[in-house]
Order: structure tokens, then sequence, then C-alpha cells
């Protein structure tokens, strides 16, 4: 891997949006969702037939997707991955997330690359820049790291990556690597908690 340093692209400061009405929503849906899947445990049923349905992962992955598209929004993609994971096959729904996720992160990668700011240039923003501007190496541990752990930053790295023309071979490979194991982890502690709450619930 080459350690040739790399140069940042300049971007602009990013307009200000009121999000009180979006996290409101995204509050609820994980609410509804939680209290859903609970009740989905004792219908084994249903839980079959959904397990069974060649749309289930598919679905997973177009919901992974825009998930992760969205930037800055809190669309909830690591609580569908557990809630997912609590209904059929954990290792399934974490490989198809982290897939989906992975590819839905080339949105800040590509608003990077366009040179379109579109984050806060923060102390925080700018002493990730400046690390991961020393050399690929740096980028791509930098890329892998934040996809691995849940953290707000990941996006931010996202744009830097392609603010450095970074090789975007080399941060599809680091993200979908971070996020894979991650969504795997998730999906495997969702059928855990999910089916001793059932378990709980249900007497």
């Amino acid at each position: 891997m080459s350690d040739t340093s790399i140069s940042p692209q300049p971007t602009a400061p990013p307009s200000t949006r009121n999000l009180r009405i979006v996290q409101v929503a995204t509050v609820v849906i994980i609410i509804v969702a939680v209290v859903g899947t609970i009740w989905l445990q004792g219908q084994q049923e249903l839980l079959r037939r959904i397990g069974q349905s060649p749309l289930a992962l598919p679905a997973l992955f177009l919901t992974s997707v825009i998930s992760s598209a969205t930037l800055f929004l809190p669309v909830p993609g690591l609580a569908i991955t557990t809630l997912v994971g609590s209904l059929i096959n954990p290792l399934a729904v974490g490989i198809v997330a982290g897939i989906g996720q992975t590819l839905g992160e080339m949105t800040g990668y590509m608003a990077g690359y366009s040179g379109q700011g579109l984050v806060e240039r923060t102390k925080a923003y700018e002493r990730l820049e400046g690390w991961m501007s020393r050399n690929e190496r740096m980028a791509e541990l930098a890329v892998f790291v934040l996809a691995l752990i849940p953290n707000p930053l990941f996006d931010a790295a996202g744009m830097i990556a392609g603010a450095l023309r970074f090789p975007v071979w080399k941060y599809l490979l680091a993200a979908g690597l971070g996020k894979v194991i991650k969504n795997i982890i998730f999906a495997y502690g969702g059928a855990w908690v999910f089916g001793w709450l059932a378990k709980l619930f249900g007497g």
C-alpha cells in the first residue's frame, strides 16, 4: 500500500437545518419497532414465513442503503439490523446490512469528492482530516475503525476520504469490513436480547 500523502480539497460551510421533527419521528419509529419485534417473538408461524420469504434480505439491503445514504440524519440503521437479526439468520442479516450500509455511505464520499461541504469544520473534523491526509494507510485505518465503532464521525470520514481522493475501492473495502463486522455483532445481539425479552414477557 502506498504511503504517499494526499491533499485535502477545500469545503464550504454547511447550511443549518432544524432536525427536531426527524428526531422525534425516529424515536417513535424505534419504540414501535421494538414493541412489534417483542410481539413477533411469540408468533412462530409468522416468523417462519418471514424467514423463508425471498424478499426479507433484499428489503433489508435496500433499507440499509437508504439508512446510510441520508447524511447526518438519525435514521436508525443499526436499530434495524438489531431488530431483523432477532427474526431471521443473524449472520446473513449482518452481512447484508453491512454491505448495504457501505454502499449507502458512498453519498458522503461523493460529496467530499465533488467538493460540496456538508459538515462544519470543527476541531474534531480538522484533526481527523489531518490524520487521514498523512498517507493512504492512515486514511484506510481511520475509515475501518470509524466504520467498526458506532459514532457520529463516519459521515465526516467519508467526505474527507472523497476530498482527499482516497481510492474508492480502498474506501469501500475498509468501510465494508468494519460495517459488516459491526452489523453481525448487532444482529446476534438483537437475536439474544429480543429472545430473552420474549421469554420474560411470555412468562
